[in-house]
């Protein structure tokens, strides 16, 4: 396996991950892949939409309540007829299909960041 260019510390701090609460999934029926559609409540920050390409591994019911990582400092993009707001973030499994959502060990306050 290899691995991406080295980066620098300016790099890395310019990515804003914050922690957030999913509080509603459904299945996004014009992607070109399996996805969901998730609301994600970020505290101060808000609630922001993402697409998701998780359904191998989580049914929409299990996902509300979760809490996640995603990357909030993207620009929107558009998706079919959906505007995604953040990114959510996940590992690849062996099958690229299976990603597993990043979270917490512990609950924390929803639009905590990461650093």
């Amino acid at each position: 396996m290899t691995t991406k260019p080295e980066i620098t510390w300016a790099d890395f701090e310019k990515l804003d991950i914050r922690t957030g609460t999913i509080v509603a999934a459904t299945d996004f029926e014009k992607a070109r892949n399996p996805s969901y559609q998730l609301e994600i409540d970020f505290g101060d920050l808000g609630v922001k939409k993402s697409s998701a390409q998780i359904t191998s591994l989580y049914a929409k019911e299990d996902l509300v309540g979760r809490q996640i990582l995603a990357v909030v400092n993207f620009p929107k993009k558009q998706i079919a007829n959906f505007f995604s707001e953040c990114l959510v973030l996940g590992v690849y499994g062996e099958d690229p299909k299976d990603i597993t959502l990043l979270t917490t060990s512990l609950p924390t306050k929803n639009g905590m960041q990461v650093g």
